[in-house]
């Protein structure tokens, strides 16, 4: 379980010790007319937020680089070439929802989806908008903000025998648990046609089992003796992690991560790529309780030439994400998993001289759907052409969403409560997520 502040007081609980005032007052000035009132509300205060049960696991689909929203979930062929890149939109499975001809795949799976098309931040450089995005906070030269898999883990218990937070193909950016500890960082795996590493023994069982035993015996023997003076035995958890990698290598848990024994006709269907193979062993890990997978497709920085160079990604992307969500539908596992597609930022609205996009945090779409988000809606726009000279930037975007409103809004579902506040290892009370959940996609 978290840590909670016995000192500080937050806005739910601000909120909750108000609602109690207010029915003890109204009991006793008797006023029968306003009682029934109070208590319903104190009643609703006590209830889950919603009827439907948790969602249990996060899949994260991180497009690095920053793709366009024009090119993706959000085009405008209304406007001039310099705004629309000469892209079109075409119908989907979500009435009146309309995304880039480059996702047809896509459109017949957009009903499982919904599209915040006005998410804005104040991060535009690369490495600052992932951590944004990533944790929901902006960077702190004090502190290291733990990512939404790491949260998951720490609030919600398991007795998984392989890691639960997993990050796939990544670059330089996974995802981290931050103070929380590195006990909570992602395990990172690229494609899954290659076997998990280190995880294989070299030698027979009988030999491996006396190789680690004498190993051991030897790391705790120095301890004992006190040579190991600049490690702490809490700190460094050694046992615990011994435990872990010794069950983990022994685990039939494992095959989650193989595609071996996946007919062909399924992997094509995903696309020939270690983003399309990373998407289907997503499905599989998601099956054995694995909490977040977050996979990675870098390539989206797009600073000349934007058009085709968001078209060979969004090739890749649209079999392997059409194919999850499909896939997750038909297994059941979309009512308890939640699925979030997104980067760092979006693409600026127009082209630039060379025919590219460059960074835009001022109004770009993160999709997201699944374990009780709602599908099909859309929330937010965006102008088809907007003032390239004006000094606010956010001015055209019709309600605005931070990104912290869609961490708050993936905890929701998650049965987090966001508003909590858990503890840095120096004592210093930080709250899960400082947004507000959009009520819009429950």
């Amino acid at each position: 379980m978290a840590c909670q502040s016995q000192q500080h007081w937050n806005r739910r609980t601000l909120l909750t010790a108000g609602l109690q005032a207010g029915v003890t007052a109204a009991a006793a000035t008797s006023m029968s007319w306003l009682t029934p009132l109070a208590t319903k509300l104190a009643h609703a205060q006590e209830r889950a937020p919603d009827s439907q049960a948790p969602a249990k696991s996060v899949i994260l689909l991180w497009m690095q680089g920053g793709p366009s929203q024009r090119d993706t979930f959000d085009p405008k062929p209304q406007a001039s070439e310099l705004y629309s890149g000469g892209v079109k939109s075409i119908k989907t499975s979500a009435q009146d929802v309309r995304i880039a001809e480059t996702l047809p795949l896509m459109a017949d799976q957009m009903h499982h989806l919904s599209l915040v098309r006005s998410v804005v931040s104040r991060e535009g450089d690369h490495a600052r908008g992932v951590y944004n995005v990533k944790t929901g906070f902006r960077p702190d030269p004090t502190l290291v903000h733990p990512s939404i898999g790491a949260v998951m883990c720490h609030q919600l218990t398991d007795d998984l025998e392989i890691p639960r937070h997993i990050s796939m193909l990544t670059t330089n950016t996974p995802a981290r648990g931050g103070y929380l500890g590195d006990t909570f960082d992602a395990f990172q795996v690229g494609d899954p046609q290659q076997p998990v590493p280190d995880v294989t023994a070299r030698v027979d069982t009988e030999r491996d089992e006396k190789r680690r035993s004498d190993l051991f015996s030897v790391v705790e023997k120095e301890f004992a003796r006190g040579r190991l003076r600049n490690l702490d035995e809490k700190k460094t958890l050694h046992q615990l992690s011994m435990k872990r990698a010794v069950r983990m290598m022994a685990s039939k848990q494992l095959e989650a991560f193989s595609l071996k024994d996946v007919p062909q006709t399924k992997k094509d269907r995903f696309g020939d790529t270690s983003f399309g193979r990373a998407c289907l062993a997503a499905t599989q890990l998601i099956q054995v309780g694995v909490r977040c997978v977050e996979i990675t497709l870098g390539g989206w920085d797009s600073h000349i030439n934007n058009t085709p160079a968001q078209a060979s990604r969004t090739k890749i992307m649209d079999a392997a994400m059409s194919s999850m969500l499909a896939e997750l539908d038909e297994t059941g596992l979309l009512e308890s998993t939640i699925v979030v597609w997104g980067g760092e930022f979006g693409r600026t609205p127009w082209l630039n001289s060379t025919n590219g996009r460059d960074h835009w945090p001022h109004g770009f779409t993160i999709a997201l759907g699944g374990g009780g988000i709602q599908g099909g809606r859309v929330i937010g726009e965006t102008n088809p052409e907007p003032d390239r000279d004006a000094k606010d930037e956010t001015a055209d975007v019709v309600d605005p969403h931070a990104v912290e409103d869609i961490h708050a809004t993936v905890y929701k579902a998650l049965g987090i409560d966001y508003e909590q506040e858990m503890m840095t290892p120096v004592g210093r009370p930080m709250i899960v997520a400082q947004g507000n959940a959009i009520k819009e996609l429950f």
